[in-house]
């Protein structure tokens, strides 16, 4: 499956529209993005759908459609499984986290909502690359996620798009922002649509867009001890033990 680089500076052709279809806002608590940040970053980036799939809540997602945001919100969210992690989109309610994966599945179709299955072989994340096959043959996927702009190795993203293929299952595009650097790093280019079922059949013809942009630095570098004028916190009367460590990913 062919990939275009972003083109952040120009929009979709008439009747075509730019989906961003897995990003994160401060709500997943491991994302530092605000709405207001979402929706300057998707003006910005030309992008006309946004998919909000919050770590196992909808709560954002929800407010951000209730809001003029300049941009279309599709409610999602990321369900943690024992099996790994799968996306809902389309959602009218939140599904609780470390249910059986078959389970959350049910629920995702009893919301009239679609399967979508992110970064599937990232050994580094919980994803469902092992079972996949499996579930492709049960019908239990709807959207194989065929790029993902956090995934380093490309050949992760190449043999997700070899599986959507063999399973003739559609292919979805995301950035997994979890900042405002990362909207937009990876998105699908489809003809408009409307709902899940029209979105679907919209995929069928999608362009994917996409590169590798890793997370930016969630805290700003420090400067070495002692100098610009900062105080040295390893000098007398500072223990190295009341230095803040810096959190991770």
């Amino acid at each position: 499956m062919p990939v275009d680089r972003p083109v952040p500076g120009s929009r979709a052709p008439a009747g075509r529209v730019r989906v961003d279809c897995h990003l994160h806002t401060a709500a997943s608590g491991d994302s530092v993005l605000t709405l207001e940040q979402l929706a300057e970053r998707a003006r910005q980036t030309a992008l006309d759908v946004v998919c909000v799939t919050d770590h196992n809540v909808t709560s954002a997602a929800v407010t951000a459609t209730e809001r003029d945001l300049g941009v279309r919100i599709i409610v999602g969210e990321e369900i943690r499984t024992p099996n790994g992690d799968v996306i809902g989109l389309f959602l009218t309610e939140r599904i609780p986290y470390v249910l059986p994966l078959g389970e959350v599945i049910s629920r995702i179709r009893a919301q009239g909502g679609l399967v979508y299955v992110p970064h599937p072989f990232d050994p580094v994340r919980s994803s469902l690359g092992r079972l996949l096959p499996g579930m492709c043959a049960d019908g239990a996927a709807d959207i194989i996620e065929v790029f993902n702009a956090k995934v380093a190795d490309q050949a992760l993203n190449q043999r997700a798009a070899g599986l959507a293929e063999r399973y003739s299952l559609p292919g979805g595009a995301g950035s997994d922002a979890h900042d405002a650097p990362g909207v937009g790093a990876s998105y699908v280019e489809v003809p408009d649509f409307d709902g899940p079922a029209g979105f679907l059949a919209a995929l069928a013809d999608a362009q994917v867009a996409g590169e590798f942009r890793d997370h930016a630095p969630r805290y700003p570098r420090r400067p070495p001890a002692g100098t610009d004028g900062r105080r040295d916190l390893t000098g007398p009367g500072h223990s190295p033990s009341r230095v803040a460590r810096r959190s991770r990913w």
